[in-house]
């Protein structure tokens, strides 16, 4: 894993677009401390940066961007390709000759052997651009699931890149604020993909690339993944069988490093399962390097769990007991280090700085097991979703007169589309509260929100399918890989999801309903499919989300209070609320982003890095 960045423009001079690629990486530094690389094309104007963060072939050679075919080929890779094995096998077959040990170059060879074709055999997290001098083409391509972000913007003549989106900070670009982001971030609490704070930068969609003609200067955009949800796997044992050998060999190849890796044990379903498979492929000898955050506050506190796990699976573990004054030490860290605003990611901030204390470079996360196999509430309320859909807007928009916020959520089902119903699942503020924060009127309010460019699911889904697709491609897509990424390397910590590999997604794509989601048992598939290893301590218990005291700590957090100023009469309220402890301190860390994101963000961004760099380099 990486941070890339690059620029093309024949308008400027290359030194020019040189000087802003590096400036963009250096901004980006902490996501690549092990290295740096350029390379430029003056002839097309392009420049492509890289800052390296080291877990696969750690010799110079595994060093980017990477030229390929006489230099015909260059890329400028973030991300890791988990059957780069398979397909360099495949590839030495066809009669290809490596130099390297990376997956780097496995996806140059590929593109040579396939060309565009190769974007759909890779399985793994990825964000990369592909300069191919003989076509006069640079493609951007981005994981099937999302997990690894791209940030790009485009207008004829011109095409600027980046994994993340203050990056774009360091170019001549002049950037604007998206007039509508605050509604957005207020309804969601994240920015949904496409959109973020610049109205001129946008995220590449998830199995898409970018094709970039630099003949014609112009970009097109192509879906390169397709799934049918059509079922065929109907037979329950031979379903379970299927699974437990595709995590297993998803987990294995998630554990690929040349470098110290370990897994995040929080004692929930998922992690407790990547803990005991990993464990299980550790050669004779060693043991599976784990680590787990505790509190004191022992209504948070799952280490009963991950004890229980860390014997069972003999793992070299570590706890850490994170306090208050721990984490008002590090909150400003944890807020400042957010690459867009979001009511979530402080909690993986604390575990990837954990990680690093450690000594670890990757983690492996159980992010996707709630999405993929029915986890979240949100599973058994979507027949209650489908119903109340049904009835006519007016009674609908009846609801904003209700005093619970709960409530007024089902506001959001007379919009009559997939925002709607997933704002109505997880929405942080209704519309009328929006308008009151912002002083704008609720028409307006709706009006963006029906308005946002967010697709639908099939219609033949079935009512647990349907809440998957809401919870997998928006608040999975949207909020939980964004923030564990920006997060993550925020530490140089790279963060593999072994429940997102494309083969076990497949596996469940095609998986009748029934047995995916069992209406008895929240995530039974799963827990019959590994019963001989998995403690029924572990699944019986009452499901714990990983999170932290925030409701407490935030109330008497001085340097939180104190920015959580009044910009309306509406926020004098709801932060009085918030100190009755009236109001959820999600929605009062939504305002604090409110408050804090803005032009200046821009200088704390640089500044942030400043101070981070100099202390590594003191």
């Amino acid at each position: 894993m990486c941070r890339i960045a690059g620029i093309i423009d024949l308008n400027r001079p290359v030194e020019e677009l040189q000087q802003e690629a590096k400036a963009m990486c250096n901004l980006m530094a902490h996501g690549g401390p092990d290295g740096e690389g350029f390379y430029a094309d003056e002839e097309n104007g392009l420049v492509f940066g890289h800052r390296r963060l080291a877990l696969i072939d750690l010799s110079p050679t595994g060093q980017q961007p990477m030229l390929y075919h006489n230099r015909h080929l260059v890329i400028t890779f973030n991300g890791e390709i988990y059957n780069f094995l398979e397909l360099k096998t495949e590839l030495v077959e066809a009669g290809f000759e490596f130099v390297s040990q990376s997956d780097t170059e496995v996806i140059l060879a590929a593109y040579q052997h396939w060309g565009i074709a190769s974007f759909s055999r890779l399985n793994g997290m990825f964000a990369f651009a592909l300069y191919d001098q003989l076509e006069a083409k640079t493609f951007l391509v981005r994981d099937p699931s999302g997990i690894k972000p791209l940030y790009y913007y485009h207008e004829p003549g011109r095409l600027l890149f980046s994994s993340e989106v203050k990056a774009f900070s360091q170019t001549a670009l002049p950037l604007t604020e998206l007039p509508e982001w605050k509604v957005y971030f207020l309804a969601f609490g994240h920015l949904p993909e496409p959109y973020t704070t610049f109205a001129q930068v946008k995220m590449l969609p998830k199995g898409t690339y970018l094709t970039w003609d630099h003949q014609v200067q112009q970009a097109a955009f192509t879906s390169y993944h397709r799934t049918d949800l059509k079922a065929y796997a109907k037979d329950q044992k031979l379903a379970e069988t299927a699974l437990n050998k595709t995590l297993k060999n998803a987990v294995n190849r998630h554990l690929i490093s040349d470098a110290p890796i370990g897994v995040f044990l929080s004692g929930g379903i998922d992690s407790s399962l990547l803990t005991l498979l990993a464990a299980e492929s550790q050669q004779p000898g060693k043991h599976l390097k784990t680590l787990s955050i505790n509190f004191s506050e022992q209504q948070f506190s799952e280490q009963v769990y991950q004890d229980q796990i860390a014997r069972q699976a003999q793992c070299e573990h570590s706890e850490y007991l994170i306090d208050k004054n721990t984490f008002e030490k590090h909150l400003p860290d944890a807020l400042a280090a957010m690459d867009q605003p979001t009511t979530d990611g402080v909690n993986s901030w604390f575990v990837s700085y954990f990680a690093k204390q450690k000594g670890l470079k990757a983690v492996l996360s159980g992010i996707g097991g709630d999405e993929l196999f029915g986890g979240y509430p949100s599973f058994k309320r979507m027949k209650m979703v489908r119903l109340l859909s049904k009835l006519p807007r007016f009674i609908l928009k009846k609801a904003i007169h209700f005093k619970p916020s709960s409530l007024k959520r089902i506001y959001y089902l007379s919009y009559k589309n997939t925002a709607g119903k997933y704002l109505f699942l997880r929405g942080i503020y209704s519309p009328s509260e929006i308008a009151s924060i912002l002083n704008l009127e609720t028409g307006q309010v709706d009006k963006i929100l029906q308005s946002m460019l967010i697709s639908a699911p099939p219609e033949y889904l079935t009512v647990e399918q349907e809440a998957g697709w809401l919870e997998f491609n928006l608040y999975l897509q949207n909020q939980l890989l964004k923030d564990i990424d920006a997060m993550s390397m925020q530490h140089g910590i790279e963060v593999r999801v072994p429940f997102l590999d494309q083969d076990l997604i497949q596996l469940l794509d095609y998986t009748s309903s029934v047995i995916r989601y069992q209406q008895s048992k929240p995530k039974g598939f799963l827990i019959d499919a590994f019963k001989e290893i998995l403690p029924e301590a572990i699944w019986k218990r009452k499901k714990m989300g990983f999170t932290f005291p925030f409701q407490t700590w935030l109330q008497t957090n001085d340097f939180f209070l104190k920015a959580l100023k009044a910009a309306s009469p509406k926020v004098i309220d709801l932060k009085a609320a918030f100190l009755r402890g009236e109001l959820h301190w999600s929605k009062a860390l939504a305002l604090y982003q409110l408050e804090s994101w803005g032009n200046d963000k821009l200088k704390s961004w640089t500044d942030l890095d400043q101070v981070q760099n100099s202390s590594k380099n003191a």
